[in-house]
């Protein structure tokens, strides 16, 4: 009778993981827990036991605490930790998995936990580096694009009732201006501007969507992301360590290296680079070298290109791939720094030119009026 209301309570806890009652667990608890259990059982506690201690360190009703308690029930009924862990993915990822499968193999479960949590760390750092380099551009722009709608829907209305009852031609400039004046406070005024704007703004970002969805869409934009002006390079960099950590780390913890190719290509988040792991893996796979592949794609520059023939030559492939991300991670530190100083002046400059625009177009008939004024006595 008890077993009833048990298989019910299991049913009821896996259905609030998937329905997402319990808060997901962040990048940032997962590192913690991967630390901590390496630590557990790097002193000597058996995986269940250490287990059960963190899942007696999570909130009551949190998601990690009840995906820990299911694991070791998984665990304890005979299956490996590996196992247990690949029933839930949107937690522990291939990556995650797979490296806990080698460890398991290797008997290092509790240094392969370690390099799990330091590339985490890693990642994790490398994450907010990009967000800080994009947060400043984001911020002026949307400030921009505030004032904008301020000047159009409040000032230039007012210039242009005085030029109005002028009943003057008005430079093109000028003209337009006042159009797309009317055009802003119409949305305002008129629903059906703005629903035909709104539709618009949905429709651009459906096809983008639909775009991504397609190989050669997805190809096509990522293509653009490592070439383009100002962003270009630093993105490069950021797909660069990505890379050679994420596969410095599967293979340093006994992955099959064509195996760890496959999980890397799935989560470096690039096609051109995917491409480019493709082309690896088929090349190791005919006996070839990693480093031709990686030469071709014109993603990864000569001094990596170089790291990585020594590695393969020395067979030290994995602490180069690892050496190299950690190099990169320095490059990039410089990148933000350089990036923020160039976009810094950029920015303000086009705040001002847009600003500049407005208050010219709108100044442009008063001065053509006052000098009117000024040489009528002489006419």
């Amino acid at each position: 009778m008890s077993a009833a209301p048990a298989k019910g309570k299991k049913s009821l806890a896996k259905k609030n993981i998937q329905i997402g009652g319990p808060r997901k667990p962040s990048t940032s608890d997962l590192t913690l827990f991967t630390r901590q259990l390496a630590t557990l059982l790097d002193a000597g506690l058996p995986l269940v036991r250490g287990l059960r201690i963190l899942q007696e360190q999570q909130p009551e009703g949190t998601q990690m605490r009840i995906v820990l308690r299911e694991v070791v029930g998984t665990v304890e009924g005979g299956k490996s930790f590996s196992e247990a862990l690949a029933k839930y993915p949107k937690i522990f990822d291939n990556l995650f998995v797979n490296m806990v499968r080698a460890g398991e193999a290797g008997g290092v479960l509790e240094t392969v936990l370690e390099r799990l949590a330091d590339f985490a760390e890693k990642a994790q750092k490398l994450k907010k580096k990009v967000k800080s380099a994009m947060t400043y551009p984001i911020v002026v722009l949307s400030i921009a694009m505030i004032v904008v709608v301020f000047l159009l829907s409040f000032v230039v209305p007012k210039f242009a009732s005085m030029f109005k009852e002028q009943n003057r031609e008005l430079p093109v400039i000028t003209q337009t201006l006042i159009d797309l004046s009317d055009f802003v406070k119409g949305l305002f005024t008129q629903p059906w501007k703005l629903a035909i704007v709104v539709a618009v703004i949905v429709g651009i970002v459906m096809l983008w969507k639909y775009m991504l969805r397609t190989p050669a869409g997805r190809y096509a934009t990522d293509a653009f992301k490592v070439r383009a002006p100002i962003f270009g390079k630093l993105v490069t960099k950021v797909l660069v360590a990505r890379f050679t950590r994420t596969l410095g780390t599967l293979i340093s913890s006994g992955v099959p290296i064509l195996q760890a190719l496959d999980i890397v290509r799935d989560a470096v988040g690039n096609a051109v680079v995917a491409k480019a792991i493709n082309s690896v893996h088929n090349s190791i796979k005919e006996g070839e070298s990693v480093v031709d592949p990686l030469r071709e794609s014109g993603i990864f520059d000569p001094m990596v290109i170089g790291m990585i023939d020594v590695g393969e030559e020395t067979g030290t492939l994995a602490q180069m791939l690892v050496r190299v991300a950690d190099t990169y991670d320095d490059d990039i530190d410089t990148a933000v720094e350089g990036l923020t100083s160039i976009l810094e002046p950029l920015l303000i400059v086009f705040l001002a030119l847009i600003v500049g625009t407005i208050v010219v177009a709108m100044f442009m008939p008063l001065l053509s009026l006052m000098k009117g004024f000024g040489s009528g006595p002489g006419m």
